[in-house]
């Protein structure tokens, strides 16, 4: 032992096995004559202090962790196996590797297990079978089959509850039992001789546990909820300022606006790395600025790291030294679609500052968000160096630390300012820099929506929770509107229940619903405002994910965890705990089979039909209907007011719909609520807590409210409106904290078509219980 960790001498090196947490344990090995190894660009936890108990019998050495993981290792022949209780986790089979140019760990595949994340990949659920390549690496116009894509991790979660990170971030492969298919291979150039095995007693603890170590993804901004105006691109101010009038005239609620590459230059080639807004088209973009905001819309702008030799910050960025270079240490330089160009380097301390400055200037200008475009970087020669290593050696983290440049200046220069960093590329952990990564350029069409639900909820898996895709599709092909147009429907429905809704397209076809017509219009206008009823339920699973790692948009079996059938199943999914969503995604769906999870009864949210849990159903889905359930029992915080802007947005009037269920004995939610926007709200206890407990029984419903903390500019008192579905008769009573005595202050309305009850009261925080008792039913 050497202090907590446990060191082993093999034959070609040492083994030190370094626990965190009693969930969470290294692996590291050192081959002879190596005395350290890397820094980890994953892991963020620092170990905790722990008693671990080590004993050895026979052959066996047992490495135990109080009341967490314990490793055996056979020291002949030398392996290693992980268990939590008496459940074997995880066995090495190799072990570590060293095949001169591939190197790595290998490990056994049990049989059942599924293995999930790798990052993003148009691919199954399960990844077995597959082999990955860990380079990241746009997959332009992708649709159902992309095996390589934008956003890489050396990651996996597997169906067994443990999540197995190999700590290394040089390019490489994932073997997930393609070669040997009993077998799952880490390969890697070189670099660090690293992996964690994080475990848990289910799920959630698991994905506690993983964003520990890796870091929990900061509160976003309230706005970043709402609807955003983008595509390729708005050309000038007046275009820009008059998309959004548009959507003002049209009541259409929007948030923010972004602006492609033609901010800082006309044409698409030969301008990039110029940074600086194009005058011509952009005569005073100070004022424009100013007039979104007044609209309550925030401005966004693309950037990129390329600095083309045609543009007006070449020579600044070739004096500054602030570029990648070639082995002689010159500016390395080389061709790429949009000009000649060089590359910042973000791991130079000098370089970084470079960026931050000019990212600095323009956020004192009143830009409110980021987009950083081609980040992998998409065209990385291998003989380019940066000041840390080969280009090989460094380029999957290269969006990694360009979100760090920009978080860190938020943290350094504007430290209560949410950062909003819209990317395409990073690496395990970069939740931790506010990354909101989406899904590239997919292609316009039903393949290109299909993979979608599958991305979100793998990289959710993975920590990453805000992952999503250009709604509508990005890339046409020679497409008229009226082509894409069901595609278009379909697409932004599915919107309104994944991370961040931001239509964004090619131009030829517009990706704003505003420059649609008719029935295309009302569909999505219809879903948009809904996206925005659900404002404060969405935003309480943003708090939730920040405080415990879990995804808002989630697989099938975390409801059902033992159901095998559910282990590859990646269309349906929860949104949050309270929705199920099951996508159309077929051309001329107009209905949808899917599995309802069993143990629970489910309501269709927009005709209030039950069906049990359990089972598989066909359910219609008209164009103008998504397939979306609600669990029986829950609570889901609603806006009671129609809104135009998240500004508009305030938690002093709240609606709880209560989905009564006669087999749900009580549920409970907790509501998030603070100001919206300033940094660090969480950690600073600046925010209130709503707690909402609903006890259901065959009289009737009791629902309780309670409130903790406080946070400035909270509501005095708020309007609550309780909307209880399943409610089968005008009730005999209601009464505030007393069973018979119905409340003054209470407002009541019953729908008896519907059956939903509206219960309206003024609240000032203190807990109050609301008791509803049935009326007698009409024989």
């Amino acid at each position: 032992m050497d202090g907590q960790n446990l060191v082993l001498q093999v034959n070609d090196g040492k083994v030190v096995l370094r626990p965190f947490q009693p969930f969470i344990l290294e692996t590291q090995f050192y081959p002879k004559g190596t005395e350290t190894l890397p820094l980890s660009e994953a892991v963020i936890l620092a170990p905790s202090k722990l008693m671990p108990e080590v004993k050895e019998k026979d052959n066996i050495i047992y490495f135990n962790l109080p009341d967490g993981i314990r490793a055996e290792v056979s020291k002949a022949p030398f392996q290693i196996s992980y268990y939590l209780k008496k459940e074997l986790l995880l066995r090495e089979s190799d072990g570590y590797f060293d095949a001169d140019t591939l190197k790595g760990f290998k490990f056994e595949i049990q049989e059942g297990e599924a293995l999930y994340g790798g990052g993003e990949r148009a691919l199954p659920l399960d990844r077995r079978g597959y082999r990955l390549p860990l380079y990241n690496r746009a997959a332009y116009s992708n649709e159902e089959f992309a095996p390589q894509m934008n956003f890489g991790m050396p990651l996996m979660i597997s169906s067994r509850k443990y999540a197995l990170l190999y700590d290394n971030a040089p390019i490489g492969f994932i073997d997930v039992g393609n070669t040997n298919e009993e077998e799952l291979a880490f390969e890697t150039i070189g670099g660090r001789s690293s992996y964690v095995v994080v475990a848990g007693k289910d799920y959630p603890d698991m994905l506690n546990h993983l964003t520990n170590l890796t870091g929990k993804q900061p509160l976003p901004p309230l706005w970043m909820f709402g609807n955003f105006s983008s595509r390729f691109g708005y050309h000038s101010q007046e275009e820009v300022l008059s998309t959004i009038q548009k959507f003002r005239e049209k009541e259409v609620p929007v948030d923010a606006i972004i602006l492609d590459l033609y901010w800082f230059g006309p044409d698409v080639k030969g301008d990039m790395g110029t940074l600086d807004w194009y005058k011509p088209n952009f005569p005073n973009p100070d004022q424009m600025i100013k007039t979104l905001k007044d609209q309550d819309v925030k401005t966004i702008l693309i950037t990129e790291p390329f600095i083309t030799t045609t543009s007006k910050k070449w020579e600044e960025a070739k004096n500054k030294k602030v570029l990648g270079t070639d082995h002689l240490g010159k500016p390395f330089v080389y061709e790429f679609f949009f000009g000649e160009t060089g590359l910042v380097d973000v791991f130079k301390p000098e370089a970084a500052q470079w960026f931050w400055d000019i990212y600095k200037g323009l956020n004192n200008q009143g830009v409110a968000g980021w987009w950083g475009d081609l980040g992998e970087p998409e065209v990385h020669p291998s003989e380019l160096h940066h000041v840390n290593g080969t280009a090989d050696e460094v380029h999957n983290i290269y969006g990694h630390q360009w979100a760090k440049v920009i978080y860190d200046g938020y943290r350094k220069d504007f430290p209560d300012q949410r950062p909003f960093i819209l990317m395409r590329s990073g690496y395990v952990g970069s939740q931790r820099y506010g990354m909101v990564p989406w899904s590239g350029d997919v292609s316009r069409t039903f393949g290109g929506l299909t993979p979608q639900p599958q991305i979100s909820m793998t990289m959710g898996l993975s920590g990453v929770p805000y992952m999503h895709s250009d709604l509508g599709g990005f890339v046409n092909w020679d497409f008229t509107q009226e082509d894409v147009t069901e595609l278009y429907i379909r697409w932004l429905q599915y919107g309104v229940f994944q991370p961040v809704y931001r239509p964004h397209a090619q131009e030829q076809i517009p990706s704003e619903v505003i420059h649609y017509d008719g029935e295309a219009f009302d569909i999505v206008k219809k879903y948009i405002e809904y996206r925005y009823k659900m404002l404060p339920y969405n935003y309480s699973l943003a708090y939730e994910n920040s405080t415990t790692g879990m995804p808002l948009l989630r697989p099938l079996f975390l409801e059902e965890e033992e159901n095998e059938e559910l282990k590859n199943e990646s269309l349906t999914y929860m949104w949050g705990d309270a929705y199920l969503v099951s996508p159309v995604t077929k051309k001329g769906g107009r209905e949808q089979q899917l599995y309802l999870p069993e143990g629970k009864n489910w309501y269709h949210l927009w005709n209030g039909k039950k069906y049990e849990g359990g089972q598989n159903i066909t359910v219609d889905a008209p164009l103008d209907e998504l397939p979306v359930f609600v669990k029986g029992g829950s609570i889901i915080p609603l806006s009671t007011k129609p809104l135009q802007s998240t500004e508009d947005y305030t938690s002093e009037d709240i609606t709880f719909q209560v989905w009564r269920d006669a087999e749900v004995d009580n549920h409970s939610i907790t509501m998030y609520a603070d100001d919206g926007k300033t940094f660090g709200n969480i950690e600073k206890g600046n925010y209130q807590l709503i707690d909402v407990l609903a006890n259901y029984s065959k009289k009737g419903v009791d629902i309780t409210l309670s409130k903790s903390g406080n946070y400035d500019g909270a509501p005095e008192t708020r309007n609550i409106t309780l909307e209880i579905h399943n409610v089968p008769t005008y009730p005999k009573s209601v009464g505030i904290d007393k069973k018979k005595m119905p409340a003054e202050e209470c407002d009541m309305g019953y729908d008896q078509e519907k059956h939903i009850l509206k219960i309206k009261i003024k609240w000032s925080g203190e807990q109050k219980r609301i008791i509803i008792r049935d009326g007698k039913l009409k024989k």
